[in-house]
């Protein structure tokens, strides 16, 4: 059985890199995070980074006192992240790959190369109440390990879909599309919730919204980036707009 509301969680990282920026107070990404709740977010997606680039503990510490709405906790696999998440207990703790290099998350966790130490490292996440969801490609493998280790969620990631799109290589776009509804469905079939994200624009998110098995998008930087043209809720309000006209 498939869903047929498709839940929206809003991520607001990049408040906290606009904010990190200047090195001051503003803007807080914690009011981002009540401002986009009051526009329709189903939930508020926030990474905290092992360098803190942009989010920072105390951020955190904040989102987990005024929401009213689900926190999903990005996190690499390391032993000081699942301290945190221990301690906070949010609804939903999302497992990401990490370099510090790099400028965004690039690609899926490798769960079936790191089978064994995942399974361990989530156990106790899950003994405390979160939900916890791989972020992977859609590869069968990757899939098939996340529901053999216990996560009750995968969250595909579209951004070469996104990736090609914009660069207008629409054929290697739309077999890239297809990989990811394969995924969907073999995914839900195993009985993982299915969640996707990474890239969503306006442009590109009809297509995901339409997957039944998909319950959930995360999307942020495009979000963000609107916002400054049009403001965080009509931003928002336009993206809540496509995902239910593509789920009708």
């Amino acid at each position: 059985m498939t869903q047929n509301k498709l839940r929206l969680g809003v991520n607001i990282d990049h408040v906290a890199t606009l904010r990190n920026a200047r090195g001051g107070a503003y803007p807080d990404p914690i009011r981002a995070a009540l401002l986009a709740v009051e526009a329709g977010a189903d939930g508020i997606t926030a990474h905290l980074r092992e360098d803190r680039r942009h989010i920072v503990d105390s951020d955190i510490d904040g989102l987990m006192d005024v929401l009213t709405k689900p926190l999903n906790f990005e996190m690499a696999a390391t032993e000081e992240m699942q301290t945190i998440a221990l301690r906070h207990k949010p609804h939903a703790v999302c497992v990401v790959p990490e370099k510090r290099e790099e400028r965004t998350t690039e690609g899926g966790l490798d769960v079936a190369r790191d089978e064994s130490r995942l399974a361990a490292f989530i156990a106790p996440l899950r003994e405390a109440g979160s939900r916890v969801s791989m972020f992977i490609e859609a590869d069968a493998d990757q899939i098939q390990a996340s529901a053999r280790i216990g996560a009750a969620v995968v969250e595909l990631h579209t951004g070469t879909y996104c990736d090609l799109h914009a660069e207008g290589n629409f054929t290697a776009r739309d077999a890239e599309l297809e990989k990811l509804r394969e995924g969907a469905a073999l995914a839900h079939s195993l009985g993982l919730e299915v969640h996707a994200g990474h890239g969503l624009t306006y442009d590109t998110v009809t297509p995901i919204a339409a997957m039944p098995e998909v319950v959930e998008l995360n999307i942020g930087h495009f979000l963000m980036g609107e916002a400054v043209f049009r403001g965080l809720g009509p931003a928002i309000a336009e993206m809540r707009r496509l995902m239910d006209e593509a789920r009708a």
